[in-house]
Parts: structure tokens; sequence; C-alpha cells
């Protein structure tokens, strides 16, 4: 009975997903990404010279970023915090990612911007747990290199 309750909860889950255009579909089979809520609109672009309006009280962003390199000699791990609204956290470029983080409205891969990589495998492992905006979230993929990860995350894991 317990898989039935699991298999309706994921289906209900899917429904509110949107759709994944075919080429995203295969890069997306790797990753892992959840959001509790489906994400709100966009709010209008300020006028120029305008601060964009922080977001309510409790309902800010913060993040444990993780970066494991499983293929090297000794495998380690890096790890930052992120906070938005206002940005800060220990992450290098806090409010770049953060920046990023409110463009893609709070995923963490995109299609990749066009840079071209080398096709050397050096696995990278970025993770990311804790909230967007109030809302849960979670990410988890490996990608072949730190380059190709880049070209999916933006600045998020530049660090």
């Amino acid at each position: 009975m317990p898989h039935l309750v699991a298999t309706a909860l994921a289906g209900a889950a899917l429904a509110l997903l949107p759709a994944v255009p075919a080429t995203a579909a295969t890069s997306a089979a790797t990753s892992t990404v959840t959001i509790a809520a489906p994400t709100p609109p966009t709010p209008p672009t300020p006028p120029a010279g305008a601060s964009a309006p922080s977001a309510p009280a409790g309902r800010g962003t913060a993040l444990r970023l993780t970066l494991t390199f499983p293929e090297q000699n000794a495998s380690g791990s890096r790890t930052v915090t992120l906070a938005c609204d206002p940005a800060g956290g220990s992450h290098p470029h806090a409010p770049q990612a953060c920046a990023d983080l409110d463009r893609s409205r709070g995923r963490f891969e995109h299609e990749p911007d066009g840079r071209a990589c080398t096709l050397i495998y050096s696995p990278v492992v970025a993770q990311a747990a804790g909230s967007w905006h109030g809302r849960p979230a979670k990410f988890r993929r490996e990608f072949p290199n730190d380059c190709v990860m880049r070209a999916h995350t933006d600045s998020l894991f530049t660090f």
C-alpha cells in the first residue's frame, strides 16, 4: 500500500512541473530537482536605478552548495553557503549567483550557455540543499567536467 501512495504523490508532483523540451529531457534525466510549489510569475523589472524589492520576511533564500570531485587522486569536497535578499554567505560571487537564481526562477540548471568545453573527463558532482524564496529546494547532478557544469549553472557553482 505505501508504494501506491508514493506513486500517486510522485505523479501529482510531476503534473505540476512545466513541460521540458525534447532536447532538455535527455540532460534532465540525470539530475534531481525538487521544488515544493509551482514557481510564481516573475515580477516586473524595476526601472533603471531603482532597487528590486526584497523577499518578504521569512521567505528568503538560504542554500548550502557543495562540489565533489570523485575522480581526483584525493576525492574532496568544497562547500559554501549562499543567502539572497540580501546577497551574502560564504559564496565568493553571492550577488551574481543570487541574480542567476532569480533569473532562472529558482532552477539550478538550464540549457548550456554555448561555451566551448573540452572533452576531458574529470567528473564533478554539484549539489544544493536549502530554500529558495522560502520554498524547499534540492538539486544534485554529476557533470563530466567543471566547464560543462558552469555552462549549465552560470555562477551558482563557481567557487
